[in-house]
């Protein structure tokens, strides 16, 4: 057995990311760029309109009001129109390009608009109403840099900077196999005495997903050592990441690892000196990660969010210590002595404060529904009052 920092030390080790791939900008949406989108282009190009209205110079309108003849039109993605004679003017539209000599545009709402000509007001002061050429980017500027997940906003500068396929990490395929012969799927447990629905494997299916993995496969297995041999060697031939939930302590059908020793089964670590989820064992079969959690609810996602968030934010590109992004909080009461056993407590933030909440027990459900983050109470802590800081992580 070893200590959680260990623990955490060889998971953020081994969580090296697995590659990367080129993806269609359409399908990019939440993935982690591996190249900076970099900008081939100024953008706009050329001088733009930012109104509807007339481009005029500002010469013509010193004189006051006037009426300009029309030279003629420019839209939003015609070509440059020829310059601008002096004395004239041009309805232009919002993105359209500017032509030469032209020094302002003047919004349609405060000109006449005449028989092949304009009147305006005059004289014109304020705002111009011009995109200057580069004003948004120039080439070579970096637009998303390496690293940055692809939010919608980003996607936009993707899009603008003309760029079809992103460079992107691959995420990690991850197959979750839920064992225990008491388990069934949620909705058919009626009529079944002893059976309890299997719920661990939709949270640890949600938090892989929140991480940046893409789920491939989810299934129950009863405790047969044949039937979760087989299993096993499908899950690790289609996944980098398997995830089994029970049979990871010493009970007779207890047979987490054993179902991938014909497989060549490393262990990186075996049981971690904590509270809860003391069986947690993480392992390789050649380049596939084996994470044993524990069958208990709270024990499995406790777990997870220690040593499954970081493995899974590293293969996908990120750095593994944002899982580990521990924050001190105040206590909104007090909270007593610590145990030998580094513990992880769910808590919840309100506006007192952190409150640990009252039912702690490993197998709880209803707890989880509450908890928001996690408590860190080192071995042996003394008890803290309220307002005392205490070590938080996002759950």
């Amino acid at each position: 057995m070893i200590g959680v920092e260990e623990a955490r030390a060889l998971v953020v080790s081994a969580a090296r990311p697995l590659g990367t791939e080129a993806v269609p900008l359409a399908s990019a949406a939440g993935r982690r760029l591996a190249a900076p989108v970099v900008a081939p282009h100024d953008a706009p190009a050329v001088p733009v309109s930012a109104m509807d209205g007339y481009a005029v110079r500002d010469a013509d309108l010193e004189a006051g009001p006037c009426v300009l003849p029309l030279a003629g039109a420019s839209f939003a993605g015609s070509p440059e129109p020829a310059p601008l004679p002096p004395g004239a003017c041009l309805r232009i539209f919002t993105g359209a390009p500017l032509p030469l000599g032209a020094d302002r545009v003047v919004m349609q709402e405060e000109v006449e608009a005449l028989e092949g000509s304009a009147r305006f007001i005059g004289p014109v002061i304020g705002r111009r109403h011009v995109r200057a050429a580069g004003s948004d980017f120039h080439a070579g500027d970096v637009l998303v840099p390496a690293g940055a997940v692809l939010t919608p906003q980003r996607l936009v500068a993707a899009a603008a900077a003309d760029q079809a396929a992103l460079q992107v990490w691959r995420r990690p395929r991850v197959a979750i196999l839920a064992t225990g012969d008491e388990l069934v799927e949620p909705g058919s447990l009626h009529g079944r005495p002893g059976a309890i629905c299997e719920s661990v494997s939709f949270g640890v299916a949600a938090l892989a997903e929140t991480w940046g993995a893409d789920v491939v496969s989810r299934g129950r297995c009863r405790d047969d050592l044949q039937s979760l041999q087989a299993a096993a060697a499908s899950a690790v031939a289609g996944a980098d990441v398997v995830v089994t939930t029970g049979g990871a302590s010493v009970g007779e059908r207890d047979f987490a690892r054993a179902m991938f020793e014909p497989l060549g089964l490393e262990i990186l670590f075996a049981k971690v000196a904590m509270k809860p989820g003391k069986p947690i064992w993480i392992g390789r079969v050649g380049a596939t990660f084996i994470v044993g959690l524990p069958g208990n609810p709270t024990s499995a996602l406790v777990t997870a969010r220690l040593f499954l968030a970081p493995l899974l934010a590293g293969l996908a590109g990120a750095d593994p210590e944002r899982a580990w992004a521990w924050r001190r909080l105040p206590l909104a009461g007090p909270v007593g002595c610590a145990g030998d056993r580094e513990t992880f407590a769910l808590g919840r933030c309100g506006a007192g404060g952190v409150e640990m909440l009252v039912v702690q027990d490993s197998a709880s459900q209803r707890s989880l529904c509450e908890a928001d983050l996690l408590i860190r109470r080192r071995p042996g802590a003394s008890g803290a009052a309220a307002g005392e800081p205490v070590e938080c992580l996002s759950f």
